[in-house]
């Protein structure tokens, strides 16, 4: 049985599309589902506008993305001192803020950091929930900077598939 070309794209195209709102809502792989999107559509065309090349690029961006988010959010725990708990913390309060739509996607990173932190053993009191501030405000930083890179990684890989489909 084949499947019919255009079923293929609009697959291909949900496929991207899914995968670009991943770039924001970390529940989804996003910029890799964008690549298989990227790649079923290629495919669906027989290679013919997207080659081995550009795949290649698409692939490398992809990779890319994968790197970013473990490094931003690493570099801005790491800057204010988070314990392995504030980066769990950020994890699943990021999971937790998907929930609450766009603002507990920026509120809960911070507040699962600042949990982790305060159970971390820092001390209670005015020191220890200024620590905690301080860790889950850097931790929420490094998840927004990577979020913007790949946001542009994401327009890179787009503005790539478009200009090799129409050349």
């Amino acid at each position: 049985m084949e499947v019919p070309m255009s079923l293929l794209y609009v697959l291909a195209a949900i496929l991207i599309v899914v995968g670009l709102a991943g770039v924001v809502l970390p529940a989804l792989p996003g910029l890799p589902l964008a690549f298989l999107g990227m790649l079923l559509a290629a495919w669906a065309g027989g290679f013919e506008q997207i080659g081995a090349a550009t795949l290649v690029a698409l692939g490398v961006l992809t990779l890319l993305s994968l790197a970013v988010d473990v490094w931003a959010a690493a570099l801005g725990a790491r800057r204010v001192g988070a314990s392995r708990l504030a980066l769990a913390g950020a994890v699943l309060g990021t999971l937790a803020g998907i929930f609450f739509g766009p603002l507990g996607l920026f509120v809960g990173p911070f507040l699962g950091a600042l949990t982790g932190e305060l159970l971390h053993g820092r001390r209670l009191g005015p020191r220890g929930l200024g620590q905690a501030s301080r860790v889950g405000f850097g931790t929420w930083l490094g998840i927004v900077f990577g979020i913007a890179l790949k946001l542009m990684l994401a327009l890179a890989m787009l503005g790539l598939f478009a200009w090799a489909w129409w050349h």
